[in-house]
């Protein structure tokens, strides 16, 4: 059973941008209708909880809820160039490689011999991985195609840094999970707000879209749970596995074409990434 409640995060959050692709609406409006989601899903976890809110917790939330918002809608933003099945495979890398240097340099986490190694390991993996799922056939080698990707490439390291301070300013100020919850869906949609209004995102794609941002929610959700029950390195890598749903649902779902020899390279590239989230979470410890 806790281990159940261990893969659920990765169920939910692998699912969120088909769900956000086939609701439509473009990444303006699904960025915030998808905070909107998380932010109602967030009000009512914080009325049945009721964790305690100072104005450091509420400051560091928000702030967080801020920088999600950019990497998420810099995330759509590369669907909508390069696909799902192409963009989640190293988004995800690249998230895993910008975390866990920062942990390296800024908290110390490879402190044995046994972690170094499995962490420079993982590292390769996810490079190998990126390279795998990220196979060109020669019909992409249009010069519309090679300007897409690139574009592609570089909002995701936009992307990347959101999602990075996302993760670590909670924990350099040490802010509980449950009581960053409720800051944090505040600092999505002000961001969300922020990042869209230009583009006009009020619609009804942006109703839809609060869809995944409840789904988003209850993944934050099991992840507070069954950290104590698990730890906190088996959560992190089981959380690794959505790359699984959400890579094989573009192929699959959303009808992705992909050649029988990219599929093969996105499949082994997929194992390189999911076994480096693996070995990071052990390296952690």
């Amino acid at each position: 059973m806790d281990i159940f409640l261990a893969i659920l995060p990765a169920l939910f959050w692998g699912s969120i941008v088909l769900f956000n692709v086939k609701l439509g609406g473009g990444p303006y409006s699904q960025v915030l209708g998808t905070t909107l989601g998380a932010l109602i899903f967030s009000i009512a976890i914080y009325i049945f909880v009721k964790p305690v809110l100072t104005p450091l917790v509420i400051g560091v939330g928000i702030v967080s809820g801020l920088f999600w918002a950019l990497g998420q809608a810099n995330q759509l933003k590369s669907i909508d160039l390069m696909g799902v099945s192409k963009t989640m495979p190293i988004s995800t890398g690249l998230q895993l490689v910008s975390t866990t240097l920062f942990g390296v340099i800024v908290f110390h986490e490879w402190s044995t011999t046994i972690s170094v190694v499995l962490g420079i390991l993982a590292l390769f993996s996810i490079i190998v991985g990126i390279i795998l799922t990220t196979l060109q056939n020669p019909e992409e080698k249009e010069k519309e195609q090679v300007n897409n990707f690139k574009k592609g490439i570089m909002i995701l390291l936009v992307s990347t840094f959101g999602y990075l301070v996302y993760v670590v300013i909670i924990r350099l100020f040490n802010v509980s999970g449950w009581s960053a919850l409720l800051p944090q869906a505040i600092g999505m949609v002000l961001g969300g707000i922020l990042l869209t209004f230009k583009h006009k995102p009020f619609n009804k794609y942006a109703i839809r879209n609060i869809i995944p941002g409840l789904i988003w929610a209850a993944g934050n959700m099991f992840l507070f749970i069954s950290q104590p029950r698990v730890g906190v390195a088996t959560s992190f890598s089981l959380s690794q596995m959505g790359i699984v749903i959400s890579t094989l649902g573009g192929i699959f779902i959303l009808g992705e074409k992909k050649t029988k020899r990219q599929f093969i390279a996105i499949i082994i590239g997929i194992v390189f990434i999911v076994a480096a989230g693996i070995m990071l979470g052990i390296a952690k410890g």
